[in-house]
């Protein structure tokens, strides 16, 4: 009787021990849903005034930056784009265009309109419009970090 039970107990633990290790391991679907949920495609930063219009685009493996209709185009390192993508996502983008300007300069010329704008998963997230370097606290170290990056003042 016991031969038998010992026979019938191990398929049982085995099909048991299966079962608990499948649970453990993420299915490829759920780990792929993951990494696209938070896929940062680019990131831009638009300045603009009379007479001056700058823009940066950095996605990655590229950079492309536009001031007055001259474009230049360069190459942005695997290290580069993960500190950009490090600062984005410090960044709530649900709020990012309620997110307040320090500075007025914008109305009155005294400065460029800037606005960064952030595309995820095909949606973009816009910031409010703020000053030339003088960006929201929020934002303040990826601009900084995206401005240093075309050499741009």
């Amino acid at each position: 009787m016991s031969f038998r039970f010992f026979i019938t107990l191990i398929p049982l633990l085995l099909c048991i021990n299966c079962i608990s290790q499948q649970k453990n391991i993420p299915h490829q679907s759920t780990q792929d849903s993951l990494q696209k949920k938070n896929k940062i495609e680019k990131v831009e930063v638009t300045e603009q005034t009379r007479g001056t219009n700058r823009k940066m685009t950095f996605t990655p493996g590229s950079k492309i930056v536009s001031i007055n209709g001259n474009v230049s185009n360069s190459i942005v390192s695997d290290e580069d784009w993960a500190s950009i993508i490090h600062q984005t996502d410090l960044i709530d983008l649900d709020k990012i265009a309620s997110l307040k300007a320090p500075s007025e300069g914008r109305f009155t010329d005294r400065a460029l309109s800037s606005v960064v704008s952030i595309t995820v998963n095909g949606k973009v997230y816009q910031s409010s419009t703020f000053d030339s370097g003088i960006p929201p606290k929020e934002l303040e170290n990826l601009y900084q970090l995206l401005v240093k990056e075309t050499n741009i003042k």
